[in-house]
């Protein structure tokens, strides 16, 4: 997935520009794909990633090749790829082959798995089957010989150090990632109080390492609902701010957010398949009507341009070193990917650079 990089550093001069990434690439073929990540980068995006799903989507090493055939400056990466649907060693082989297409053009981020495991009838990988296949696969990308109970050690002939980001919301992944990623992709809300947690608990993990801090780079998923209808867009950010609730409670406490409604397993009968993914993700917000805006605000970007680019740069200023930003789109006024990935361009980049 790039995403967003900040720093304003004065009012008089020097500036880090945001970098942002988009995950919603036309997937619908390799030369599609290539095309639209082409279009991306001449309209100011920086990133563009790609979901590996085997049963769901092209393979995407095969996409990101043709992408970085059409593309000069733009970073590219699976985001997420698991090590359940494929084994850690033919993952570093392949990215390895795509990165030496354009060096230092490709990044590979990593999670435990979900739809496309599922999808299979297999579990997601536990935290620690991750850690090791991240550990295995920077190994293996930094050309060394790794000890796997072979005749010879195994090495990858054609390694190239690629990064390795791990997709992260919980403490025990997060503290993971510190102790073994380049990177990590945190996609905990927006609040403060949760990004602040979150970072700490990279740091966390570095430390416990005995890494220098700040070590591993920061990026962030932010679900974003770009709208200029204000009811519209306050009732799709409870319904994201309740689709956290229902799986991680935990933020709401650390965001110091009350949940006053009914039991979130109740309200679920009124939603398919949860409150992130439903059709209809108003009507579902609409269904948390108690929610406030402390809520609303806490688990997205939402509203018009200029809220949107406010809330970023209220995002920049609390300095916790996020260098990309993933503005993930929900529905917005029944737009296509290709029309939000053009006015989010054209009203919000050009806006906060």
């Amino acid at each position: 997935m790039c995403i967003l990089c900040v720093t304003r550093l004065s009012d008089i001069g020097e500036y880090m520009a945001f970098r942002f990434g988009l995950n919603r690439l036309d997937m619908s073929s390799p030369d599609a794909f290539a095309n639209d990540a082409a279009r991306l980068e001449a309209l100011g995006w920086d990133c563009g990633f790609i979901p590996s799903s085997p049963l769901l989507a092209h393979d995407p090493y095969v996409n990101l090749a043709f992408a970085l055939k059409a593309t000069t400056t733009f970073e590219l990466g699976p985001l997420i790829e698991n090590p359940i649907m494929r084994h850690p060693a033919v993952i570093a082989g392949s990215i390895s082959t795509v990165d030496s297409l354009s060096p230092g053009r490709v990044m590979l981020g990593m999670g435990v798995g979900d739809t496309a495991v599922r999808l299979m009838g297999r579990r997601p990988a536990t935290i620690a089957r991750l850690e090791k296949s991240i550990r295995l696969m920077r190994s293996l990308l930094d050309g060394d010989s790794v000890e796997v109970a072979a005749a010879r050690p195994a090495r990858l002939r054609h390694a190239r150090p690629v990064p390795i980001y791990v997709a992260a919301g919980g403490p025990k992944t997060l503290e993971m990632a510190g102790r073994v990623a380049d990177g990590v992709v945190i996609r905990v809300g927006t609040d403060r109080r949760l990004l602040e947690h979150a970072v700490g608990c990279v740091r966390r993990g570095e430390a416990e390492a005995g890494r220098e801090s700040g070590t591993v780079r920061i990026r962030a998923v932010f679900h974003t609902v770009f709208s200029s209808d204000g009811d519209r867009a306050r009732a799709i950010a409870r319904s994201i701010a309740a689709g956290y609730y229902e799986y991680s409670p935990m933020l709401f406490d650390q965001a110091e957010i009350e949940w006053r409604g009914p039991d979130v397993e109740e309200l679920r009968r009124q939603v398919w398949p949860d409150f992130h993914h439903a059709a209809d993700l108003e009507a579902a917000g609409n269904v948390v009507d108690f929610l406030g805006r402390d809520a609303e605000r806490a688990f997205s970007l939402s509203g018009d341009a200029s809220e949107i680019a406010a809330h970023l740069e209220e995002i920049e200023r609390y300095d916790l070193g996020i260098d990309v930003v993933v503005p993930h789109p929900m529905p917005t006024e029944r737009t296509g990917p290709g029309d939000y990935s053009e006015r989010f361009a054209r009203e919000v980049i050009a806006r906060v650079r």
